[in-house]
């Protein structure tokens, strides 16, 4: 007589299996973390929040330079700096109008260029302004490893960084080499561009770093001569896909022409029309995202 019966036997087996299974699972996640660069924190600062977008053309840079106006705006006493980590494609210069290159410390690292009382650095400072960038990855990640650890941005509270659109390279080596305390999704609310945040924000999870929560950008347009509200690229779609993912909805900033045209000049709306319902909207933005840092750091 066999002393397991046949379902009792399978049931072993596949309980045994599955313990192989979570075994093998667990080494090759060893394994993994064992090829990862160790996180080593950017000197003087005490927390790094990242802007990213699925693609581009969705406000990204626009919402992060507002948002890092708006961080020092609600808080007077908290520093902020900017770091644009577009290689390819660097806004920040233009967005604060800001040119020239970046002095060298005393120890030879970048000073920032400073302008609304923002410390910043982009590529953009580094290169001419119409010159394309023509680099391999390599060159790429060279280049993220000189913003992230040559600049001099003495004591900052906050550094926000404003991502290149999309899910590459830049985006996980920034994750893999710096402690993130979390991550701002801009998208609009059109179903494209949500497509694409979803990407961006499941990225992050993966990565272990927390997504602090959604921004839903040029969610309705009023017009100026009859107040009529427009949603040009859908209603609520930013604020549905957070339900999805389980992530807070931090804010709805509207498609407004004093945004474009502050913009444009190198004029953020924030310090240019701070009493604009747009600037409100971005500092309602800010203030969301410094209560999700406390709930995740608590």
């Amino acid at each position: 007589m066999l002393p397991f019966s046949a379902p009792k036997k399978q049931s072993l087996l596949i309980q045994h299996e599955s313990m192989d299974s979570k075994a093998l699972q667990e080494r090759q996640k060893q394994h993994m973390a064992k090829g990862l660069p160790k996180q080593k924190p950017i000197t003087g600062v005490k927390q790094v929040i990242v802007v990213a977008s699925g693609k581009g053309g969705v406000g990204k840079s626009t919402t992060a330079v507002n948002l890092a106006l708006g961080l020092m705006i609600n808080n007077p006493s908290k520093s902020v700096g900017l770091l644009d980590a577009d290689v390819y494609g660097p806004s920040i210069p233009k967005l604060m109008n800001l040119k020239g290159n970046p002095e060298l410390s005393d120890n030879n690292l970048m000073i920032p260029l400073t302008n609304y009382g923002i410390p910043c650095m982009s590529m953009g400072f580094l290169v001419d302004d119409v010159a394309p960038i023509v680099w391999r990855g390599l060159m790429v990640m060279s280049a993220i490893e000189k913003l992230l650890r040559q600049v001099d941005w003495g004591s900052l509270d906050y550094l926000v960084v404003d991502m290149p659109p999309g899910t590459g390279d830049v985006q996980l080596s920034i994750s893999q080499n710096i402690p993130v305390a979390g991550a701002v999704i801009v998208s609009t609310p059109q179903d494209i561009a949500l497509l694409d945040a979803r990407r961006g924000a499941e990225m992050f999870k993966k990565v272990h770093v927390p997504v602090l929560g959604l921004v839903q950008n040029m969610s309705v347009f009023q017009c100026p001569n009859c107040n009529h509200q427009t949603h040009i690229f859908g209603s609520d779609g930013a604020r549905q896909l957070a339900d999805t993912l389980g992530v807070q909805f931090l804010g709805d900033v509207p498609l407004h022409l004093n945004i474009r045209e502050m913009s444009d000049r190198g004029k953020p709306v924030v310090v240019s029309s701070p009493d604009s319902p747009e600037a409100e909207a971005y500092r309602k933005v800010a203030s969301a995202v410094v209560r999700r840092l406390e709930e995740v750091n608590t």
